[in-house]
């Protein structure tokens, strides 16, 4: 059930029953072979089946995040951390002054992880606020699958190559991982590295491996909505 599904009158019913919202964010960003919203696609898939299972609201998902390192790839949008962290925090503040008290943060994209510090203050400042944040693809679970299929998940690879993030054929053979010189590149850097976009491997495995991999972050989810309560100090 999403937001934009949804008058105020329906949310403010929704808030007297359950107090929980998933906030999506991602990154409008190269994905080589795969949509430049892939980063948005598949938390928000995540979001949509959790809530088709508990009920929980989803609010529309914020398409844009930080990627300067791909900026000189058309298409990419990126946002500096500061601007992303002002947003999230502007968030959070009005769902929070709304009766929203657990919010579940599901992040696509491994450059806006910066943004967690921010949400760390929240916390102080807003005592009764509870906060998960979970990145799909650093799940245990789903490196338990990579390890069993002996298969290396990467950015634009096979990891986020599901039915629907393809917006192209995709190669049938697997990229050689480039040599990467720094650990800090420019945009242009970045672009003469790895060429098309994937940073390597299999391009695509077979869709019974992403339905496992979807099935395992959705696990994830769900649990992560139980919002069990954190040690005692």
């Amino acid at each position: 059930m999403r937001l934009d599904e949804l008058n105020w009158m329906d949310v403010e019913g929704y808030l007297q029953q359950d107090d929980r919202l998933m906030l999506v964010i991602g990154a409008c960003e190269q994905h080589g072979y795969l949509s430049l919203l892939t980063d948005v696609k598949i938390p928000l898939a995540l979001a949509d089946a959790a809530s088709q299972q508990t009920g929980v609201l989803v609010a529309p998902p914020l398409n844009f995040g930080v990627s300067p390192y791909f900026r000189a790839y058309p298409g990419t949008i990126s946002l500096r951390l500061s601007t992303l962290m002002d947003i999230l925090e502007d968030m959070v503040r009005s769902l929070h002054g709304q009766g929203f008290r657990r919010l579940l943060v599901l992040n696509g994209h491994g450059g806006n992880r910066g943004a967690r510090a921010r949400l760390q203050h929240l916390l102080n400042d807003l005592p009764d606020l509870r906060l998960q944040w979970y990145d799909w693809w650093l799940s245990h679970s789903l490196e338990a699958i990579a390890v069993r299929y002996e298969i290396k998940p990467a950015h634009a690879n096979w990891l986020e190559a599901f039915s629907f993030t393809r917006v192209a054929d995709l190669p049938t053979t697997a990229k050689r991982p480039p040599h990467v010189p720094s650990d800090l590149l420019s945009a242009e850097q970045t672009r003469q590295v790895y060429g098309d976009g994937s940073f390597g491997g299999p391009y695509q495995v077979a869709p019974s491996i992403m339905d496992e991999i979807f099935a395992a972050a959705l696990q994830d989810v769900l649990q992560l909505l139980q919002f069990e309560e954190p040690p005692s100090s």
